[in-house]
C-alpha cells in the first residue's frame, strides 16, 4: 500500500487554472491507465493528476465506464486517418486493399511497441466496450468494403458482396492485426505468413493473375 500510495502522489497535477475539457480528462485518464493499469485507475486518480475535484470530472463524464469507453473510443479513432486516407484515395483496387491492410497492421504493431502500457489497457478496456469495438470494426469492414467495390468496378475483382468479402478479409488477416493476437507478432515468421493468406486472398478475389501479382505487398 506504501508503494502504491507513493506511486500516486508522483502523477503529475495540472494548472487548475487550465479549463477542464473531455479531451483533457481523457488525455489525463490515459496517463493514469499507464501508471496504474485499468484495475487500479479512477475518476479520483484522475482528477488527482488534473488537479481538480472528481466533482469536476464528473460535470464532463457522468460515471466511470463512460470514461473508460472514452478512452477506448479515443485509441480507436486514433487508427484510422490514414486508413480512410487510403480508401478513398486513387490506383488499382489490390494495391490499395493491401496498403489499407498494411497500414492497419504497422498502425497497430507499432502502438503495441511504443505504447505497451496503454496497449495493454486499451485491450482489457475494450472487452467492456463493446458498442465502440462494434463500431470500429463496422467502420474498418467499411473502409475495405469501399475498395473492394471499386474493384468490382473496375473489373479487377470478381462480382461479390464488397461488404460480406470485406469481412472475410479482416477476418482473414485478424492474427496480424486484432490486439488478441499481440504476442505473436514478434514472430521472425509473422510475415511471411501475412504474405500466403494475403496469396490466397486476392486468388479468390481478383479475376486476373495480373490482378493478383499487383495486390502483392511490400514487406512490414
Amino acid at each position: 500500500m506504501k508503494r502504491e500510495s507513493a506511486a500516486r502522489r508522483e502523477v503529475p497535477t495540472s494548472p487548475v487554472d487550465t479549463p477542464l475539457t473531455r479531451d483533457r480528462i481523457v488525455a489525463a485518464a490515459e496517463d493514469v491507465l499507464r501508471r496504474f493499469g485499468p484495475a487500479k485507475a479512477t475518476v479520483v486518480d484522475v482528477a488527482r493528476a488534473l488537479g481538480v475535484s472528481h466533482a469536476a470530472v464528473y460535470r464532463h463524464v457522468a460515471t466511470k465506464a463512460e470514461l473508460r469507453d472514452l478512452v477506448v473510443s479515443r485509441w480507436a479513432e486514433a487508427t484510422l486517418p490514414p486508413l480512410r486516407a487510403i480508401a478513398s484515395g486513387p490506383g488499382p483496387a489490390p494495391q490499395r486493399l493491401r496498403r489499407l491492410i498494411d497500414a492497419l497492421i504497422a498502425v497497430k504493431r507499432r502502438r503495441a511497441a511504443d505504447d505497451p502500457e496503454l496497449f495493454a489497457a486499451y485491450r482489457t478496456l475494450s472487452a467492456d466496450a463493446q458498442s465502440i469495438v462494434a463500431a470500429h470494426i463496422e467502420e474498418l469492414v467499411g473502409l475495405a468494403a469501399m475498395v473492394i467495390r471499386s474493384g468490382v468496378q473496375e473489373g479487377t475483382f470478381r462480382a461479390l458482396d464488397p461488404v460480406a468479402a470485406a469481412r472475410a478479409v479482416l477476418f482473414a488477416t485478424s492474427r496480424f492485426h486484432h490486439p488478441a493476437h499481440a504476442a505473436e507478432w514478434a514472430d521472425p515468421a509473422i510475415d511471411a505468413a501475412y504474405n500466403d493468406v494475403w496469396q490466397v486472398l486476392m486468388n479468390g478475389l481478383c479475376i486476373a493473375k495480373r490482378a493478383v501479382r499487383a495486390g502483392r505487398g511490400s514487406k512490414l
